[in-house]
């Protein structure tokens, strides 16, 4: 079986195809919403999902989120005494998320299809792909989260020749994907984006208002207090969704806070964000040659496109309402799921084909001649043009610039910058030619770049017909195959969660957050009602159990409204 995966900045989400529909699969929690937090305590004992968000509240320094938008660097992220990357991080999610499934389904499950950004570049994608593999899944596919999206509206039951725009707002990446349907056919026009534009800029946004409102240093407040902060400006960003004001609470050093701000001065301080939100948007329908007017439909994806200001901003743009009929939380992980049966042939989505594009210009670095014979170098040539349809296979015949030149070098990047320099550097080949005269020599560099992700460059001497060939790997990050080899043992040997106990380590860590943020009365109060839960679990009464865990979770949620 494969499965479809939904690895977000905020939230992951995991789903299998059965009965002619994709079905999304519960966690430890019940949930089908996974929050992309790691968190580890003094035992080394990791804790993934919505039991490590509660802990980094507490521990922020033993916990890690957002690290998505670091995937393809190498980027340090230290939870207490141990060292991860990005793609580490995202591993040990994939791995909470492999074993939901196969206690969910009672079966192994070996393979999955990987949702990223549609502007994630090479080096981002391959990371996404090694953090599943690391995870224990065999990762052919990856799938862009727009595309995903629009298959998961089953848009190829519209009419033919509609076309559509996909606006995806997460919590840390936004893309913008135009599709067009003709027969059984949909084909990716266009993608742009932006890696950092995200619901986690819609919450800071909310945090320095209130800083400034309240005339507060926040360089001055410690992890944990800034995580109470991030924690509140998230419930108060969720306020906007029953009205047109929320009100922004917050306990710093025993002096409470509250802030009445209204979704009006909210959104004109979220200006310059909706801004940027257009510029991807504009290098889309241009990069398709379609009109604003040509636009049929928009979807909204995203669990940031929940906010007010976002769907009335889209609304303006576009002057209509968007398409919000599936859940924006979910439809990333049930188009994932839909490709992961469209890859192992399922009946029942065999006739759907699905053209994706090269979200990014590939090409190599030349040397150009100036008026007057002057040579100047450092200049790209493209070769792939962004928003290509793939597969796709294009060559450009380059010249010897020298006399008497012994070798050529081809610079393999990535970018849209018109100088080499400005671009990114995936790798090169160096290849003998024949001495000559300038201009006489040449070899043929063919880019091919499939539905993998996977790009692949030849250069063959056009004189002797010997060439050269390169499967890009990720250079961004410069560990040796032994080193990985080394790091997979210690992910494999870290104390992962038992999912069995998940309710119950989650309402733990919930009660000690709670006892911290509480004083008073209330605070001895909850310390009784755990420390009568903790006497239960350590009988191992079952029975006894569930019925205490039902009990402590009704008390914390009856008084959680009142601890700040």
């Amino acid at each position: 079986m494969i499965v479809g995966i939904d690895l977000g900045t905020t939230n992951s989400l995991i789903g299998y195809f059965n009965d002619g529909e994709a079905k999304l699969i519960p966690n430890g929690l019940g949930e089908y919403l996974t929050p992309s937090v790691v968190s580890i305590d003094d035992d080394g004992i990791v804790y993934v999902g919505k039991t490590a968000k509660e802990r980094k509240i507490t521990y922020p320094d033993q916990s890690a989120e957002v690290f998505k938008r670091s995937m393809g660097t190498n980027k340090k992220f230290i939870l207490g005494e141990k060292e991860f990357t990005a793609e580490e991080l995202s591993s040990l999610i994939l791995k909470s998320l492999k074993a939901d499934a196969e206690s969910y389904l009672e079966c192994k499950v070996e393979e999955a299809v990987i949702s990223v950004p549609a502007y994630f570049n090479d080096a981002q994608r391959k990371a996404t792909k090694r953090a599943g593999e690391m995870a224990g899944f065999k990762v052919e596919r990856i799938v862009s989260e727009p595309t995903a999206a629009a298959i998961a509206y089953g848009l190829n039951k519209k009419n033919a020749d509609t076309k559509f725009l996909v606006f995806d707002l997460g919590g840390g990446t936004f893309d913008v994907s135009i599709l067009e349907l003709f027969h059984n056919i949909m084909e990716v026009r266009a993608v742009a984006g932006d890696n950092f534009l995200g619901g986690e800029d819609f919450t800071e946004v909310l945090e320095q208002m209130f800083f400034r409102e309240k005339n507060i240093d926040q360089d001055e407040l410690d992890e944990k207090a800034r995580a109470h902060v991030r924690k509140q400006a998230e419930l108060c960003k969720l306020g906007f969704e029953d009205g047109k004001t929320s009100v922004f609470k917050c306990k710093i050093n025993d002096v409470l806070y509250e802030y009445e701000i209204n979704v009006d001065d909210y959104e004109k301080s979220c200006q310059i964000l909706l801004n940027k939100i257009k510029k991807p948007i504009e290098r889309s329908l241009k990069d398709a040659n379609i009109k604003l007017s040509d636009i049929e439909e928009v979807i909204l994806v995203g669990g940031a496109t929940k906010l007010s200001i976002v769907r009335r901003f889209v609304s303006r743009l576009f002057g209509r309402l968007p398409n919000t009929s599936i859940n924006p939380d979910e439809v990333v992980a049930i188009g994932a799921t839909t490709q992961a049966a469209m890859k192992e042939r399922n009946e029942a989505v065999k006739e759907m084909i699905l053209t994706d594009v090269c979200p990014f210009t590939l090409g190599t670095e030349v040397v150009v001649t100036r008026a007057g014979g002057i040579k100047e170098s450092g200049h790209y040539l493209p070769i792939i043009e962004r928003n290509s349809v793939i597969p796709i296979s294009r060559t450009e015949r380059l010249y010897a610039v020298n006399d008497n030149q012994s070798v050529i070098r081809v610079e393999i990047l990535q970018g849209e910058s018109r100088y080499a320099h400005n671009n990114v550097f995936l790798g090169e080949i160096e290849i003998p030619i024949p001495l000559g005269p300038a201009g006489k020599e040449a070899v043929d560099v063919t880019y091919t770049y499939d539905v993998n992700s996977i790009l692949e460059v030849i250069v063959k001497v056009v004189s002797t017909k010997v060439s050269k060939r390169l499967v890009i790997k990720n250079e961004s990050v410069d560990m040796t195959d032994e080193e990985i080899d080394e790091r997979l043992k210690n992910l494999d040997s870290l104390k992962i969660h038992p999912r069995e106990q998940e309710e119950n380590k989650h309402l733990l860590v919930r009660g000690d957050r709670m006892y911290e943020e509480a004083t008073g009365d209330v605070r001895q109060l909850i310390a009784s009602r755990m420390e009568a839960f903790e006497d239960i679990l350590d009988k191992q009464d079952t029975t006894k159990i569930s019925q205490a865990r039902s009990e402590l979770k009704e008390f914390l949620d009856s008084i959680e409204d009142d601890i700040i």
